[in-house]
């Protein structure tokens, strides 16, 4: 937790919020209380510039990007334009310079166009500093970061949305206290207050009784809305860059949105060589928002640490535990590294913790490992071929097991 800032959301009624309708499409009107209130108000009222801003830093951190240093960009720029168009990205690229990449490897070896565009960066790059996004060094400043969350959150809930994803969904565990749902035999133990008159009368009459008979009893199933502690396992390896942890990112508030909304709880595994980041399950919804927004693609995979690492995460008291990795590769890392995931996955099952693992774009030999993988954690898997599915699919594994 070092170096992070608390982000809190509050639900909050103050005449203030209801300036802004895009606020109030959202379940519980969320207000976030950020280092800069003024940041949120900004983007609240599509304030364009703020907002290229916001996506400019979390670009930045999806691609690997400590430091926005303007020298090193423009050289790169000049030096390999093909190599830095795949470190930066068409979409960095675009916000940075103010140029698609089609026009700048069309124009970059006309001096002119060159000290235009060092000119851009510069000025861009300046201005983020200016506004404290950047440290005087060029690296990425509390407030840059929390700017980055908030346009992620934005984008993601609009996303939501237009989907028509945010809904209420429940299982069909059995309890006392739920909501009337299907109907079956009574059986020993069930509460007499829950039978279904009119259709044990019915079944009577069919059956040529003249009374009920404690075998025509019919009963209302309840179905529970029992806690969820789930745990999201993002892979972040060097594969991940750019738009496949973006989509993974935004997948991450999408089911924190979703699932606290819900009373239930999420925590968060990043992983690469080794554990990047963690938090045990909690419902503080602009605490998890403000670290998927710092995530930020490493090196290899390490699946058995991870999985290891989480099953220590979640509560010893009975409830729902659940864990969904997202990768795009097989594990990477120990002397036999599938076999050591498996035998992870065989030990978090005796705890009692159920797997998911949904694979973005993961080829023959991968799928093979993530259908053991899943089928010995008792979980789904599922093949993200659509970068911009994911997070519809995290939303469908979080209501199969709710």
């Amino acid at each position: 937790m070092k170096n992070s800032r608390r982000v809190v959301i509050v639900f909050s009624s103050e005449r203030e919020v209801n300036e802004f309708s895009k606020a109030e499409e959202y379940q519980g009107k969320l207000q976030m209380q950020m280092q800069d209130d003024k940041l949120m108000h900004a983007v609240l009222q599509d304030d364009k510039k703020t907002i290229d801003d916001g996506k400019i830093i979390e670009d930045g951190i999806n691609r690997g990007m400590n430091a926005f240093i303007p020298d090193m960009m423009f050289e790169n720029l000049v030096k390999n334009f093909s190599i830095a168009k795949q470190l930066y990205g068409e979409k960095l690229l675009r916000l940075i310079s103010g140029y698609d990449s089609e026009y700048i490897e069309k124009n970059l070896r006309i001096p002119e166009f060159q000290k235009k565009l060092k000119k851009e960066i510069e000025e861009r790059i300046e201005n983020l500093k200016t506004k404290k996004l950047l440290e005087k060094d060029g690296t990425i400043s509390d407030k840059g970061v929390e700017l980055a969350s908030l346009s992620l959150y934005i984008e993601e809930i609009d996303n939501l949305t237009a989907k028509g994803a945010i809904g209420e969904k429940i299982h069909k565990k059995s309890s006392h206290y739920g909501e009337k749902g299907e109907i079956r035999l009574f059986k020993k133990g069930d509460r007499y207050k829950d039978i279904a008159l009119r259709k044990s009368i019915k079944t009577a009459i069919k059956r040529g009784h003249e009374k009920i008979k404690k075998q025509d009893l019919q009963t209302f199933e309840r179905q529970s809305k029992g806690a969820v502690y789930i745990i999201y396992g993002l892979d972040s390896s060097a594969s991940m860059k750019g738009e496949k942890i973006h989509s993974c990112k935004k997948a991450g508030v999408a089911l924190s949105y979703k699932a606290i909304s819900d009373k239930d709880k999420v925590g968060l595994v990043v992983f690469g060589t080794e554990i990047k980041d963690s938090i045990e399950p909690t419902d503080d919804f602009g605490f998890l928002l403000n670290r998927i927004a710092r995530i930020r693609a490493g090196k290899q995979t390490d699946f058995k640490k991870m999985i290891e690492h989480a099953s220590e995460m979640f509560p010893a008291h009975e409830v729902t535990k659940h864990l969904l990795i997202l990768t795009d590769a097989l594990p990477t890392v120990g002397k036999e590294p599938e076999e050591e995931t498996l035998s992870a996955v065989s030990n978090a099952k005796a705890k009692g913790i159920t797997i998911s693992l949904i694979g973005i774009k993961l080829d023959s030999k991968g799928e093979k490992l993530a259908k053991k993988i899943t089928k010995l954690g008792n979980g789904k898997l599922y093949m993200a071929r659509d970068l911009g599915e994911v997070d519809r699919i995290v939303l469908e594994d979080y209501y199969s097991v709710r």
